[in-house]
């Protein structure tokens, strides 16, 4: 029994030892904080006076000969240990918070702080001192500690009401479509301790977070109206501030990562963002939620990447590349949230005056700034700007284009600035994903000459790149297509970019040459630009093979299937991406065999039934490929019979063995017909 009771004894001893080293490391943790700016500024000073106190208790305890604790004092110890982590807590969140949500909520911020002394006076009442061997001295400075936490008093610091006040007098004010003036928004910020356009990023990003997060629901539409408020004020303020170098080379689609190599499959075809909600049409195309409901929600009823008409507007989350694209921004370090809480929801912004008559504020602010712009450097600054907003949404397009952006940034694609080139070229790009601005943009006059000109002598990659991307945000609208489409050095542009251009450019240009061969009446100038020869030598890259099929097979639909087959190799190609390629290349290949045989007739169905493997590959498509591959293997097969039986009738009149040849094919396609139940 002695040894049970020792090895109880020394247990507890162990425990309190514990417990008391995590009081010392409390005590001494909680001053370090920064003073957390909602808070009275006497509070945090008078909290870190009596950590220190009751450091003073731990340590005596911790260092005494007898470190057996009372049971009453250890649980009563404990407790204090939970206020204390309360109290670090509470001033952790406080440094994490934006400084806007800290000053609407000054009054709850100093509401807990006073709760959390009231409870460690009570703590400290009821802590039996007379069990503890400690020193007098140590007993008057516990005694203080005491004193002192339960004379707390729940007071918000009076500049800090009044600052709360002026900020939304701010946001009625800017409600009422009044400017505010410079004077007063120079205090006002001064004072919230905003100084530089750095601290104003950093609060417009914390803010956005912390909407999308809901932590303040019933400051929600505040929240949102200071955001545009911060931005306002840190363009009218501070300037528009120097690029950041990682953003001076990217597309508005990769905000802070620009310069990541991000993968295309990642990319969203119509926002050109990193998807982070993936879903797939009834085309069999992905795109991101958000984008693709724009898209339907302005009553279209087609796949904007292929142009198929949709049979359903249904829309199937794509988890697979959901969870791809995740495990890759935690690889690269780029923030990435299932749920998206860092975004603002547009009808947030849309429903919330003070939030608009900012974001007007501020497109109206920049455009005339660029104006008046005396440098390239600062001019650089502004379209950079001007790029950044025209990303943040649809509202934004429209006040930057109301305000008369896209004329005064069309002349800049000609800059020899790389930076200012990119910029201009980028900042037009996001404005184009607003239907109404595709109008606009068109209508500018001299628009499209620019944008042949970056095509042909950009100064990066990059900037032809996005080039290209602004001919194919431009060729969704039928009729812009057809006007694009007649311009001859567009098309040569396109082509030579497919051609020529990185992997990125490759695929933006090969999806505008795509799009531009859905009319009919732009395939004659495709066809001289070379695209036939282009697409047919792209049919077996891993890449962009899947565009440049379903180029061959636009073609060969609207009047190109000649120029196809001229193409050395093509149907050999052709015939080997249906046994090898993507389900959506298969189908493109199956499709555009069909076609040229349909158009050229006998010499290619003949070309087509010579391809060794053709029987069995189109077999295997019929039993195993998509629906809409299977449609067109069978389609081949039918075609590629009637020819076996038409040649073996026409070969009975002069060679019996040609005739068995014939009829061999013959029946090789009806068994896989047959086999297949079509």
């Amino acid at each position: 029994m002695a040894i049970d009771s020792s090895s109880s004894s020394a247990s507890s001893t162990s425990s309190d030892d514990d417990l008391l080293r995590s009081l010392l490391r409390l005590a001494r943790d909680v001053p370090q904080y920064p003073q957390p700016k909602a808070l009275p500024r006497g509070s945090q000073a008078s909290l870190a006076r009596r950590c220190k106190l009751l450091s003073a208790l731990f340590d005596e305890l911790l260092n005494g000969a007898d470190r057996y604790l009372p049971r009453g004092a250890s649980l009563c110890l404990r407790e204090i240990q939970l206020v204390l982590q309360r109290f670090k807590a509470l001033l952790a969140d406080c440094s994490a918070r934006s400084r806007m949500r800290l000053l609407l909520q000054s009054d709850t911020v100093a509401s807990e702080f006073h709760e959390l002394n009231l409870e460690l006076a009570t703590l400290l009442d009821i802590l039996p001192m007379s069990e503890l061997e400690i020193s007098d001295d140590v007993r008057d400075l516990v005694d203080l500690a005491r004193r002192q936490s339960r004379r707390s008093q729940q007071a918000v610091n009076p500049n800090e009401e009044d600052l709360k006040s002026d900020v939304l007098k701010l946001i009625q004010q800017i409600e009422r479509e009044i400017v505010p003036e410079r004077s007063n928004l120079e205090s006002i910020f001064h004072r919230l301790g905003l100084d530089d356009s750095i601290s104003c990023r950093d609060e417009m990003e914390c803010l956005e977070r912390e909407i999308g997060d809901r932590v303040a629901q019933k400051w929600t539409p505040a929240m949102i109206a200071l955001v545009g408020l911060v931005r306002y004020a840190k363009c009218v303020l501070f300037g528009a501030s120097t690029p950041r170098p990682d953003l001076s080379a990217g597309k508005f689609s990769f905000s802070e990562q620009s310069e990541l190599n991000i993968p295309q499959d990642f990319r969203c075809p119509i926002s050109l963002e990193l998807m982070t909600d993936p879903v797939v049409v009834s085309s069999g195309q992905t795109y991101d939620r958000e984008s693709i409901s724009r898209w339907f929600g302005s009553a279209h009823a087609t796949c904007p990447k292929t142009g198929q008409i949709l049979t359903n507007l249904e829309l199937i989350p794509n988890k697979s590349l959901k969870n791809l694209i995740a495990r890759w921004c935690r690889e690269n370090n780029v923030p990435f949230e299932v749920s998206e809480p860092a975004k603002i929801e547009s009808s947030s912004v849309s429903a919330n005056k003070a939030a608009l008559e900012a974001a007007r504020m501020t497109a109206t602010f920049l455009v005339e700034k660029l104006v008046g712009s005396p440098s390239v450097e600062t001019t650089n600054r502004v379209v950079h700007e001007i790029r950044q907003l025209a990303k943040l949404g649809s509202d934004n397009r429209v006040f930057l284009a109301e305000a008369g952006a896209i004329p005064l940034l069309v002349p800049l694609f000609y800059s020899t600035d790389s930076n200012l080139q990119l910029n201009s070229v980028t900042a037009v790009l996001n404005l184009s994903i607003l239907e109404a601005n595709k109008r606009r943009i068109m209508h500018t006059e001299g628009a499209s000459s620019a944008l042949i000109h970056v095509m042909a002598e950009g100064v990066t990659w990059r900037v032809k790149e996005n080039a290209a991307a602004t001919i194919l945000s431009l060729c969704s609208v039928n009729s812009y297509r057809r006007r694009l489409g007649r311009k001859q050095q567009l098309v040569e542009r396109l082509v030579e970019l497919a051609c020529n251009g990185p992997a990125s450019t490759k695929r933006d240009a090969l999806a505008a040459v795509l799009c531009l061969a859905g009319e009919r009446e732009n395939i004659a100038r495709l066809v001289d630009a070379g695209v036939a020869k282009m697409a047919v030598e792209m049919l077996d890259s891993e890449e962009v093979g899947e565009t440049a099929a379903a180029i061959v097979a636009a073609v060969s639909k609207r009047g190109g299937a000649e120029a196809v087959s001229a193409v050395p190799g093509a149907i050999t190609k052709l015939v080997s991406l249906m046994r090898s390629g993507t389900e959506r290349a298969r189908e493109s290949a199956a499709a555009a065999l069909v076609l040229l045989c349909r158009r050229i007739g006998g010499p290619m169905v003949q070309k087509v039934a010579a391809t060794p493997g053709v029987e069995w590959v189109i077999w295997e498509l019929m039993g195993m490929g998509t629906d809409r591959a299977r449609r067109k293997a069978a389609s081949l097969g039918r075609i590629c019979r009637k020819w076996a039986v038409a040649s073996a009738l026409a070969a009975g009149e002069t060679g019996h063995t040609a005739a068995l040849s014939a009829v061999s094919m013959a029946e090789s396609v009806v068994v896989a017909s047959v086999g297949s139940g079509l």
